[in-house]
């Protein structure tokens, strides 16, 4: 029979200057190169690049975090979950406002460098962040 340590993932959820999220889940997705992946428990080990988006996890308690997180990595193994960036910041730590102005002045740039589309890929991963945790 399996234990109940079968059952949870430990995550940890870590930014270049700070430990942003940690402890235990049920289930982790988030936006990889090769689109969205949903992490249960026993999942096979996994390394992969993950891009700008949106993290969510859903804690053995039954809540949602959501954290908005530039690119970077998400490693698998063991019913360990580790999302490494240089940027994370939990939702509710992101003003909703600020963050749409700031989508706004980055699409309003209108450059098309690489650059400057991760900075509005970046500003997109933080306005949905804060909204779906409003």
């Amino acid at each position: 029979m399996a234990g109940t340590t079968d059952k949870v993932l430990q995550v940890e959820l870590v930014a270049a200057d700070r430990l942003v999220w940690s402890g235990q889940a049920t289930m982790v997705i988030a936006r990889t190169t090769e689109g969205d992946v949903g992490i249960l428990p026993n999942h096979a080990p996994l390394l992969s690049s993950i891009i700008e988006g949106v993290v969510d996890v859903q804690t053995v308690e039954g809540e949602t975090w959501i954290a908005a997180v530039d690119a970077g990595f998400l490693s698998v193994a063991d019913n360990r979950v580790s999302i490494l960036s240089e940027r994370a910041e939990m939702s509710h730590e992101i003003d909703l406002e600020q963050a749409r102005a700031e989508l706004e002045r980055c699409q309003q740039a209108g450059e098309n460098d690489d650059e400057a589309q991760e900075k509005v890929r970046r500003a997109e991963a933080r306005v949905r962040a804060a909204e779906r945790a409003s």
